[in-house]
């Protein structure tokens, strides 16, 4: 699908999906797709980046590099980079390397952060300290 020996222009739009415009399918590209209409399931797949529209309802997976959200998004998204914007919508579950939450935007669903190196978990092999507990038979030192 992709050639290894041309870089995609991520920033180039080459698939535009009209306010008018209801798909169901999949999108596979190497260059941005920008959905300002309805996909009703499917997939995106690109090299480049997603960006969903104020108007747009997007019912579908995505894998992409940056996935900026103004409009309505369920299913399942992996990217490098997403943005849920003022008045954006996700349902889901999000799986990223840097996320953007701005004022106004909702997510309900799992955010789950990428990363080369996973940080130590405190919580999984922390032992819970004991406090050490007066013993009744020795006498206090305040006798």
């Amino acid at each position: 699908m992709f050639k290894r020996d041309q870089r995609p222009e991520p920033d180039r739009v080459d698939v535009v999906i009209g306010e008018s415009a209801v798909i169901t399918g999949e999108i596979r590209c190497e260059t941005s797709v920008r959905i300002d209409g309805v996909m009703e399931g499917g997939r995106i797949e690109t090299l480049g980046n997603v960006i969903i529209g104020p108007n747009a309802r997007v019912l579908a997976d995505i894998k992409a590099k940056t996935v900026s959200v103004s409009g309505a998004y369920k299913g399942d998204l992996t990217a490098q980079r997403v943005e849920l914007l003022e008045g954006g919508r996700m349902w889901g579950a999000i799986r990223v390397a840097s996320f953007l939450l701005d004022e106004g935007g909702f997510m309900h669903g799992e955010l789950i952060m990428l990363s080369d190196e996973t940080p130590e978990n405190p919580f999984e092999t922390a032992e819970t300290p004991v406090a050490p507990t007066a013993d009744p038979e020795e006498p206090s030192s305040d006798e």
